[in-house]
């Protein structure tokens, strides 16, 4: 698309601590909406930097017919266009984003202007006329990939660039490795799946979370996943909602993002050279050996393995450098454990 700004989009799956974290309220409000305002401010408190709903109605997502307890259970977790409008202002008011899986194509003329990138749900990756309307739009997408294999995955993928051409640019999605089971195993994680996505795929690598605790994502950060999604909720206790008991709460985001910030510490560079630290600390030379040796040598004396010890620290004869002596006249005495000069 000519004149397209990519450069809008460029930092797009970037947060404060490193990977974008997107808190999932999703449905965990249960349809309060005061409830889902507490939720909302909690947390943005947590450190998050997407405050994730899902927006739809139970006529346009479920059979009523055919699934009709499920039908009643999403008309009664709905919330109105302006309570969505409410709580994307207290995002943005809070200075986090504001996002929804969108599962009613004709919400998005009016949430749009609220949203920096469109999450697609495991469930509509091959609802191709669902995507058809988001891709056509062009801003960047989070693809979650739960139920699915790689061939769907690149078909989607092909599907989505085919009705935008924005979309071969890498920055424009984002792949979420996803197991959609409310919890996963830790067998089910599957995490190895993003070394596969990073050599096929060539786009930017997420995780979207329903296991318990915080190992996965960090794993998932470990392994290269620059957005971590997760279900969020102010406790897990007294929840009969099979999502709060998969969710992070305020405190263990904030303690999540203390764990981001030691990991990006720890990741450093490539580059393998002696640090300052270790530089500074004297440890070079206080760790290493040098010859020395082992007892007096007197004047003239022809050196031998015999006469000479490895020894902390290197002063000196480097330890490398033994077989420069072996065999050599000694030009001086000696004492024992004195350092040897050539």
């Amino acid at each position: 698309m000519v004149g397209y700004n990519f450069m809008a989009y460029k930092n797009i799956w970037k947060g404060k601590n490193g990977p974008l974290l997107i808190a999932e309220i999703g449905g965990n409000h249960e349809g309060n909406f005061s409830y889902a305002k507490k939720l909302t401010h909690l947390a943005i408190k947590s450190g998050a930097d997407v405050v994730k709903f899902q927006l739809y109605s139970g006529d346009n997502l479920v059979n009523p017919v055919i699934s009709p307890i499920r039908n009643k259970h999403f008309k009664k977790f709905q919330l109105t266009k302006n309570q969505h409008i409410e709580l994307a202002r207290i995002c943005q008011k809070g200075g986090v984003m504001y996002n929804a899986s969108i599962w009613d194509v004709k919400m998005i003329n009016w949430v749009d202007r609220y949203l920096k990138f469109y999450k697609i749900g495991s469930g509509d990756l091959t609802a191709y006329p669902i995507i058809y309307e988001f891709a056509k739009r062009g801003k960047p997408i989070l693809l979650s990939t739960g139920l699915a294999n790689l061939s769907e995955i690149e078909q989607t993928i092909q599907f989505i660039k085919k009705t935008n051409s924005v979309y071969k640019n890498k920055n424009m999605i984002a792949i979420m490795q996803c197991t959609s089971m409310y919890p996963n195993k830790d067998e089910d994680v599957n995490m190895s799946v993003l070394d596969q996505f990073k050599k096929k795929l060539k786009y930017t690598l997420g995780y979207s979370d329903h296991s318990y605790g915080d190992i996965a994502l960090l794993l998932a950060y470990i392994k290269g996943a620059h957005v971590l999604e997760f279900h969020f909720t102010d406790s897990r206790q007294n929840k009969s909602f099979r999502d709060h008991l998969i969710s992070l709460t305020k405190n263990e985001v904030q303690e999540l993002c203390l764990k981001l910030k030691r990991i990006n510490k720890m990741i450093g560079n490539s580059k393998k050279i002696p640090l300052n630290s270790e530089i500074k600390s004297g440890h070079t030379k206080s760790f290493r050996r040098a010859i020395y040796f082992k007892k007096e040598i007197k004047k003239g004396t022809i050196i031998s393995q015999n006469d000479l010890i490895c020894l902390r620290p290197n002063i000196g004869l480097d330890a490398r450098k033994i077989k420069t002596i072996l065999g050599k006249k000694a030009r001086k005495n000696y004492k024992q454990y004195q350092k040897i000069t050539i």
